[in-house]
């Protein structure tokens, strides 16, 4: 088989067995080509079921000396074997010449973490006078508030916010949905953006539904968000590394420092657990709501 076939055959698998998201996808196709690329370099030029794993080693050698760091290195070889499952799984090959092949060690970093006066400070500085100034606000309010992905915020659309009940439906990764709490803090800021702001600006076609605008009537980009928080840690002397995630990261924190349930938290964000591949035990919404009333900060 060759790779051009291969690779849009692992495409429908990922999509249709595995469900992944089209930007999941991607990412694995991307990595694909680099051993397609790499194959090509050999003499003669190899199939996909003709890699060894001794030929894979090789490959890794390659990236490493391409300048990538261990975590694409690691993300690469988790995109390798994927493909090669897919391949075993069609009987397109006998053995899994990934089986064997070892990821590259990964120092993890623990992301910095705000503190509630530093969240305060941010928020704080926001020129609430500026026509940007109250959807600025909602933003921190909602990505502190609910710990969202920064991609998730961005995607965040009117016809899921249920303010009144205070939840929102959010899609995360894989396009799973979930329900999120979200607090006094985050519904008070959404309201004055979408009902005092918002509705001013000129949307354009197809973009209606979508929560958070520029003023040009189109969704925010993921890079306006981080140029945005950046502004704002510049402004007031910040010294941390902070970018959208770092709001998530300081959400879950602060809820299990001040006693929330592990579980609870794991289901607002949307994570399976790390210890177990057992199917996530959903837990009661209003459970759930009561944890964001009794242990977030800004409630």
């Amino acid at each position: 088989m060759d790779w051009r076939s291969a690779i849009k055959g692992f495409q429908a698998y990922l999509k249709l067995e595995r469900s992944l998201s089209a930007n999941s996808i991607e990412a694995y196709s991307r990595d694909m080509e680099k051993l397609f690329q790499f194959a090509e370099t050999q003499s003669p030029p190899i199939n996909p079921e003709q890699i060894t794993l001794a030929h894979l080693r090789l490959f890794i050698t390659w990236v490493n000396e391409l300048g990538m760091i261990p975590s694409s290195q690691a993300r690469i070889l988790s995109g390798i074997k994927a493909f090669y499952k897919y391949m075993l799984m069609e009987d397109m090959i006998k053995i899994d010449p990934s089986a064997l092949l070892e990821s590259p060690k990964i120092q993890r970093k623990l992301p910095d973490t705000l503190s509630y006066t530093d969240i305060n400070k941010l928020i704080d500085a926001i020129d609430l006078s500026k026509p940007e100034g109250p959807r600025n606000k909602a933003i921190l309010e909602v990505l502190y508030g609910c710990g969202l992905r920064v991609s998730e915020l961005t995607e965040l659309k009117l016809s899921n916010l249920y303010l009144d009940i205070e939840f929102i439906k959010v899609f995360g990764k894989g396009s799973k949905e979930r329900l999120v709490p979200i607090g006094g803090s985050a519904v008070k800021a959404l309201k004055i953006w979408i009902e005092q702001v918002r509705v001013h600006i000129p949307i354009k076609k197809g973009e209606e539904d979508y929560v958070f605008l520029n003023r040009r009537g189109t969704r925010l980009s993921r890079v306006y968000i981080f140029l945005m928080i950046k502004e704002l840690v510049q402004f007031i002397g910040l010294k941390k590394t902070i970018s959208p995630h770092t709001f998530r990261h300081s959400f879950a924190t602060h809820l299990v420092e001040g006693g929330a349930d592990l579980r609870a938290v794991q289901e607002m964000l949307g994570h399976e657990s790390i210890t177990t591949t057992e199917i996530y035990t959903h837990l009661d919404r209003e459970y759930l709501k009561g944890t964001i009333i009794q242990f977030h900060p800004r409630n």
